[in-house]
């Protein structure tokens, strides 16, 4: 059964406390671009080049359900190479975790030429009032760049249904149109980092559990009208699925 709205919206937008509440937020700001792989990358390699191959691995975090994500942070170990597996295995390429031509090639078929995926546009998570990015709680480029991220785990979450297609109900909002729909007053939608979704002929509790391996460390119960998926942990709060491991 689903709890009271206020308690949801509560939990949704709750601020980890204690010791892990001086962990600083993930700074996700950037431009959403295309990309050009320079090299063939391998555990053991930094950059900028790695940063991107994580932001486009993220969604394979885990083989099962798992409180695991894949850090963004432009260093090629042991948990990108198993996201990169995990990627390579699902489209059919060599489970090698190096990522040359054939992987990037693969990484590119999912990229649109504005940045967003092959499968949701950056129209699916502007703000429904304005249809910007802008008045959120971060800056426009960080919400447009953390709706690009959410873009990429979407994909895998997509490709584990069998390639169904999802509808984006609620992507980024500005902390006044939060307000005006009775949001959380620290939503992660207000971040750009959150989506709402619907998927037509798939039940919520497999979009949940999808999700569950796709590195979303925030999930709203299944048992509502839509699916809520967030990364709040990208942003230094504490996990939250709100049915637990399923």
């Amino acid at each position: 059964m689903s709890l009271p709205m206020s308690r949801r919206t509560m939990l949704r937008g709750a601020v980890v406390v204690g010791a892990a509440a001086a962990v600083s937020p993930l700074l996700l700001s950037g431009t959403a671009q295309a990309y050009t792989w320079s090299r063939t990358l391998v555990q053991g390699n930094t950059g900028a080049d790695v940063t991107e191959l994580q932001i486009r691995v993220a969604g394979w975090a885990a083989d099962s359900a798992s409180h695991s994500r894949v850090s963004i942070d432009g260093e090629f170990g042991p948990g990108t190479a198993a996201a990169v597996r995990r990627f390579q295995a699902a489209y059919g390429l060599g489970a090698d975790g190096e990522v040359g031509p054939a992987t990037q090639s693969a990484l590119n078929a999912l990229e649109q030429s504005d940045g967003s995926t092959a499968h949701f546009n950056f129209s699916e998570f502007t703000d429904r009032v304005s249809g910007t990015f802008n008045g959120g709680k971060v800056s426009a480029a960080t919400a447009k760049e953390n709706a690009r991220r959410c873009m990429y785990k979407l994909e895998a979450v997509r490709k584990k249904l069998g390639n169904k297609p999802i509808t984006v109900n609620s992507g980024f909002r500005s902390i006044a149109h939060n307000a005006e729909i009775g949001g959380a007053s620290d939503s992660m939608h207000m971040y750009g980092t959150a989506a709402d979704l619907d998927v037509p002929g798939v039940a919520n509790k497999t979009v949940y559990q999808k999700a569950e391996t796709s590195g979303f460390s925030g999930l709203e119960t299944y048992n509502t009208d839509h699916q809520h998926v967030d990364s709040r942990a990208d942003l230094g709060r504490a996990w939250w699925w709100e049915n637990g491991t399923v």
